[in-house]
This record gives structure tokens, C-alpha cells and sequence, in this order.
């Protein structure tokens, strides 16, 4: 990810998927931003009980699946 690039989450099914996460640290910051949502009472998009599984857990599940949407933004 290059350094003038920004990540963020959308709704719109248009958007890219998990065939576009071209590396590690895109998961990652893709997925804490998810968790963040969730922690702040987001509902999960898999089938996960959030009371037996930590907000982290659910969200890296969620991108793996392709059910975060993401944009990736360039910044000027």
C-alpha cells in the first residue's frame, strides 16, 4: 500500500472485495476499521455470536468472506 493511499469502508456492493486485498497490512487495516464498527454496535454480516467471539475475530472473518466492502482512496 503505498503511502498516499487511504482505505475506506463503504456500503455499496459495487465497491471492491476480498479478490482485491492485495496485501497483508490491507487486511488488517481494513479489518480494524470493521472491528471499530462493530465495537461501536454495528451488526455482524456472518453468521458469528458476537458474545462468544471478540469484535476482532468477527471482522477478519468478515473481509476473508468478502462481506466488508472497501475503497481504496488516493490522498493528495
Amino acid at each position: 500500500m503505498a503511502k498516499n493511499e487511504m482505505v475506506s469502508l463503504s456500503s455499496s456492493q459495487e465497491k471492491n472485495n476480498r479478490m482485491d486485498m492485495d496485501s497483508k497490512y490491507r487486511l488488517i487495516i481494513v479489518a480494524a476499521k470493521r472491528s471499530k464498527q462493530l465495537q461501536r454496535g454495528a451488526r455482524p454480516r456472518i453468521d458469528f455470536d458476537p458474545l462468544k467471539h471478540k469484535f476482532t475475530r468477527i471482522a477478519i472473518e468478515e473481509v476473508q468472506q468478502g462481506k466488508v466492502n472497501f475503497e481504496i482512496t488516493k490522498q493528495d
